[in-house]
């Protein structure tokens, strides 16, 4: 399952898709199927934890964050490597401070990782590939739906 950038809307693509870039079903602009995290706000996130068939982590960050600009590159690394199995939303607490405060993130980076419409888990504070993919499959158990 992958999510459009342009208006959110999640749609499948077949493992076996034809060559050249997907378009979404409903607005018909290309589809990113490579998993990495996708900029989303309040109101993007809402509909987004709703309406997802799949895990959907949130990374609440500011670009001032030194840690938050150090775990930037593993989140896309674990977003590449679950595209499909899961949907990797930034959530830019700066440019967006009422979702955060909604989300109640009392410090960033915060993540929180959404299934079937709920939170399920949420951590605070850096941490290398491996210590999130361990929290990740901890988190929603040996689904096949978060595979490490």
């Amino acid at each position: 399952m992958y999510r459009c950038p342009t208006c959110g809307a999640f749609n499948r693509v077949p493992a076996t898709r034809p060559s050249g870039l997907p378009a979404c079903g409903r607005c018909h602009g290309a589809l990113d199927t490579s998993g990495k995290p996708q900029s989303v706000d309040g109101e993007g996130l809402a509909r987004a934890v709703a309406s997802s068939p799949v895990p959907v982590l949130v990374d609440v960050w500011a670009p001032w964050c030194g840690p938050c600009r150090m775990v930037a590159p593993v989140l896309e690394a674990v977003g590449q490597s679950q595209a499909g199995r899961l949907i990797v939303l930034k959530l830019n607490s700066e440019e967006h401070p009422e979702a955060a405060s909604r989300l109640s993130v009392r410090g960033i980076p915060t993540f929180v990782l959404y299934a079937h419409g709920r939170e399920v888990a949420r951590r605070s504070g850096a941490m290398p590939r491996a210590e999130l993919e361990r929290w990740l499959h901890e988190a929603w158990g040996s689904s096949e739906e978060v595979r490490m």
